[in-house]
C-alpha cells in the first residue's frame, strides 16, 4: 500500500533529503514550500525521475485559514498518514536586543505552525488506524544557543506538544516523535561553525548530512518504529 507523507519546508536542503528518501520508502510524497515554489517543483522532478511519485503544494503555514483550506483539498484527494513538520525559520538576535517582530515571527512559522497543519490531519489519521507525525526539532533545546531564545522556544514547545499528542493518539496507532538534528550541513551553519569549532563540539568531529537526518525521519515514519511514540531522537554526533 503507498502511503501519502506531507513534508511542510520541502523545498530547502534538509526537506529536500526527507521528501526524496521518503519517495524511495516507497511514499508519495507531498513537497510542500510557502515562497519558493519552483524549488518544491524541483524536488518533485526529481523524484518523478528517480520513479518516485510526487506532488508539489504551497501555502503559509504561519496562515490558519489558508493552511486548514489546503489540506482540506489534499484529503480530498486522499488519505495523509505521514506528516513531517519540517518548516522553521531563524530570526536570530540576542535576547536583550530581540524585537517583538523577531519572537513572533519564529515562533508563528515554527510553533503555531506546527498545530495548524497537524491538528487538521490528527483526526483525519487516526481514523485510519496508522499514522506517523515526525517533527523537526534541535538540539539546541538541551544545551541552548546565543541568540536563539525564539527559535529554541518554538522547537520546545513543539517537542512538549508532540509528547502530549504521543499519549493521546497512541491507542489510534498513530505514533508521534521528533528528531532533533545538531550541526547539520546545509547551508543555515555556514559562518557559524568553523572546522574546528566542530572538532573540538562534536565527538564524531564532523557536522552531519541532511541525509542522515532523512534517514532517521524515515525509520520513524516506518513499520519498523511502531512501537517508538513520545520521544525525540538526536541526530547530534553526540554533542
Amino acid at each position: 500500500m503507498t502511503r501519502r507523507a506531507l513534508v511542510t519546508g520541502g523545498s530547502g536542503a534538509l526537506g529536500t533529503a526527507i521528501c526524496e528518501r521518503l519517495a524511495r520508502d516507497g511514499c508519495e510524497v507531498i513537497v510542500h514550500a510557502n515562497r519558493n515554489v519552483e524549488g518544491a517543483r524541483a524536488v518533485v522532478e526529481r523524484i518523478a525521475a528517480a520513479g518516485g511519485r510526487a506532488s508539489a503544494v504551497a501555502f503559509d503555514v504561519s496562515d490558519a485559514e489558508a493552511t486548514r483550506s489546503a489540506l482540506e483539498g489534499l484529503l480530498e484527494a486522499g488519505e495523509i498518514q505521514v506528516l513531517v513538520n519540517n518548516a522553521g525559520i531563524h530570526d536570530d538576535a540576542p535576547f536583550p536586543g530581540m524585537t517583538r517582530e523577531q519572537w513572533t515571527r519564529v515562533v508563528d512559522v515554527s510553533l503555531h505552525g506546527f498545530f495548524n497543519v497537524t491538528q487538521p490531519l490528527a483526526m483525519p489519521m487516526a481514523r485510519t488506524r496508522w499514522g506517523r507525525i515526525v517533527s523537526l526539532s534541535s538540539v539546541a533545546v538541551r544545551v541552548g544557543n546565543r541568540g536563539q531564545a525564539n527559535y529554541v522556544a518554538a522547537k520546545a514547545g513543539i517537542e512538549a506538544a508532540s509528547r502530549t499528542l504521543a499519549r493521546e493518539l497512541g491507542s489510534r496507532g498513530v505514533t508521534v516523535n521528533c528528531v532533533a538534528p545538531g550541526i547539520v550541513d546545509t547551508g543555515m551553519a555556514d559562518g557559524v561553525f568553523d572546522k574546528e569549532s566542530i572538532q573540538r563540539l562534536v565527538p564524531l568531529q564532523r557536522a552531519g548530512t541532511a541525509a542522515e537526518v532523512a534517514a532517521v525521519v524515515s525509520f520513524l515514519a516506518s513499520d519498523a518504529a511502531s512501537y517508538i511514540t513520545g520521544q525525540v531522537v538526536p541526530v547530534d554526533g553526540g554533542l
